[in-house]
This record gives C-alpha cells, sequence and structure tokens, in this order.
C-alpha cells in the first residue's frame, strides 16, 4: 500500500511564494519520476514539474523560472517551491509518483492540495 500526502498550500499573495510537499509512505522499493500537476474546475489537470530519478527536471512553459522540483530520495518525498506565484497559479496541485511493481509500473496520486493567488 502506498499513499501520497501533499501538504504546504493555502493563500498567497500575488508576488509570494509557497513551498509544496509530498510524502510517500507504504510498502516503497523505489520510485521512478515523480511530479506535480495542477488543475482548476473545468479544465484538464496540467503537468507542472517533473523529475527523474536520476535528478532531471522538466517544467511546464508557464512555470519554469519561477519554480523549482526537487526531491529527496531518503525521505522518498517531492518538494515544488513556487516563488513569484501569479493568480493563474491558482489550481489544485496534486502529487504524483511513478512505482516499478512487479505487475508493471503504476502511478499513484496524492489528494490535492489548494494553492490560492490573490490579493
Amino acid at each position: 500500500q502506498v499513499q501520497l500526502v501533499e501538504s504546504g498550500g493555502g493563500l498567497v499573495q500575488p508576488g509570494g511564494s509557497l513551498r509544496l510537499s509530498c510524502a510517500a509512505s507504504g510498502s516503497i522499493f523505489s520510485i521512478n519520476a515523480m511530479g506535480w500537476y495542477r488543475q482548476t474546475p473545468g479544465k484538464q489537470r496540467e503537468l507542472v514539474a517533473t523529475i527523474t530519478s536520476g535528478g532531471s527536471t522538466d517544467y511546464a512553459d508557464s512555470v519554469k523560472g519561477r519554480f523549482t522540483i526537487a526531491r529527496d530520495n531518503a525521505k522518498n518525498t517531492v518538494y515544488l517551491q513556487m516563488s513569484s506565484l501569479k493568480p493563474e497559479d491558482t489550481a489544485v496541485y496534486y502529487c504524483n509518483a511513478e512505482l516499478p511493481l512487479s505487475s508493471g509500473k503504476y502511478r499513484y496520486w496524492g489528494q490535492g492540495t489548494q494553492v490560492t493567488v490573490s490579493s
């Protein structure tokens, strides 16, 4: 059993910063890629940032230069440092982790954490 729990969301003013955390727990032998996604009502969930087990990162164009993704493999935790936040960053942010299982790769999702950027 694997669970992902996000934390760190909240209300922040434009230009402010937030740091999201996502801790994976349970029967974990290894984790491949981890990532952050976000979704607003009526819109599809979009990829924000990903990080591989080797540390390679990728970002959506809309957040490049403002967001930084990192992971601590020893803690099975992924972080998203968000700076220079804009109102359009408002969304529910979801953590994702891909685990290699005997039956194949499986993606787990967190419950989501609300980020609201407003003055």
